[in-house]
């Protein structure tokens, strides 16, 4: 089937109407040697430099390994009071200055997968990682399989993963800051409880220090929690040859943009790079409203279903994003391959409403099914295909 529009319509309602003129994008430079914004709100594209040149993730690859948790623990198949058993040769690799980042777990502990990842996404615990990894796949070469199939599945195309912990590993692992945020949005999108519920976090408290016995707590080095309001997530990372990198989040009055940095050259610069930049989205941006969730946009064709039509509705409040203060002429249509082919079910992504400004690229949001539609009976078909036949609506 060919893909085709429908409805093309401008925006007229009065409380929407866009200052009129050609709108110029706000100006924004980083030293960050890649750097990549998107308004999910509206799809739309802030900021891109060097967006898919691939990069070495450090401690982003992480993010991977929580998603594959969050999937396992999403279909019942993973538990967070599940305790996994540290292997005293994987405490053994991970153990010491030498090792980077650690939860500071001991050899032979039990330690629960709610705490793991805990230990994963506050602490950065590169040893947390492939316990992790270790305790649902028995090995982290059989993890980082299942790793690059959820990347796969959720349309990481161009990266891949070699480690659970984005150790340096010659080349194998590498990432683009364009897969980086698809893999945010997926995170936070996929599993929204199990993202508000582990990835705010200020600090965490494992392990005891030599000789006093005294807990060790560990501050999140997110550099955007308690900086930027609605910050809450999600992964610092630093090695030698990635320099500092962090893949954030922050969501105001509804409005949720996810942001990449990598090549940053000291741990400060990346606190201070991050915090302009996501500033930058929120306030030089602005988003104006078009359908709110559940509100119907259009319909579309359907073929050999007991409906003819389908509603198409907004799955989330939809907005288009502009430059604060100014704007241009706002023209909105719909696409999908059509007719739809039945059965359908309500909720399913069935088409896309695309926004079109003066000042950017066009902005795609999804658009859903408002209902089930069945296949249709035995007469049905046969009047659908005569209608065919004979060019009839």
């Amino acid at each position: 089937m060919t893909r085709f529009r429908t409805i093309a319509f401008a925006l007229v309602a009065s409380a929407l109407v866009a200052i009129p003129g050609q709108a110029v994008a706000p100006p924004f430079d980083t030293p960050a040697t890649v750097a990549f914004m998107k308004d999910l709100s509206s799809g739309a594209t802030l900021y891109s430099k060097n967006a898919d040149q691939r990069i070495p993730p450090a401690s982003l690859a992480k993010m991977m390994t929580v998603y594959v948790a969050f999937d396992m623990i999403k279909k019942g198949q993973l538990h967070l009071n599940d305790m996994a058993t540290v292997n005293p040769e994987t405490w053994k690799k991970w153990h010491g200055p030498a090792a980077g980042s650690t939860m500071f777990l001991s050899p032979g502990e039990q330690v629960s997968v709610a705490n793991l990842l805990l230990g994963i996404i506050t602490l950065s615990g590169n040893d947390a990682c492939v316990v992790l990894a270790e305790h649902i796949a028995g090995t982290e070469p059989a993890f980082t399989a299942i790793m690059n199939q959820r990347a796969k599945d959720i349309g990481l195309n161009n990266s891949h993963f070699g480690t659970s912990n984005g150790w340096p590993d010659g080349g194998v692992t590498y990432v683009t800051a364009r897969d980086l945020s698809t893999l945010a949005t997926a995170t936070i999108q996929n599993f929204p409880d199990l993202y508000k519920q582990f990835y705010s976090r200020p600090n965490f408290t494992w392990g005891k220090t030599m000789g006093s016995g005294a807990d060790i707590t560990q501050a999140n080095r997110d550099p955007l929690l308690g900086r930027v309001a609605g910050a809450d997530g999600l992964k610092t990372g630093h090695t030698e040859e990635s320099g500092f990198s962090f893949t954030g989040s922050a969501e105001q009055n509804g409005r949720r943009l996810v942001m990449v940095v990598s090549g940053l050259t000291s741990f400060n610069q990346r606190i201070d790079e991050s915090v302009k930049f996501m500033n930058w989205g929120l306030h030089a941006w602005q988003s104006k409203p078009l359908f709110a969730s559940g509100s119907q946009v259009a319909t579309a064709k359907v073929q050999l279903g007991n409906a003819r039509e389908v509603g198409l509705v907004a799955p989330r409040n939809l907005a288009v994003t502009q430059p604060t203060g100014l704007g241009g002429d706002i023209k909105m249509s719909v696409a999908y391959d059509g007719p739809l082919k039945a059965p359908i079910k309500k909720g399913d992504h069935v088409a896309d409403l695309i926004v079109r400004t003066s000042d950017g690229p066009p902005q795609v949001m999804p658009l859903v099914a408002a209902a089930d539609v069945g296949s249709a009976g035995f007469f049905d078909r046969v009047m659908g295909g005569l209608r065919h036949l004979f060019g009839m609506a």
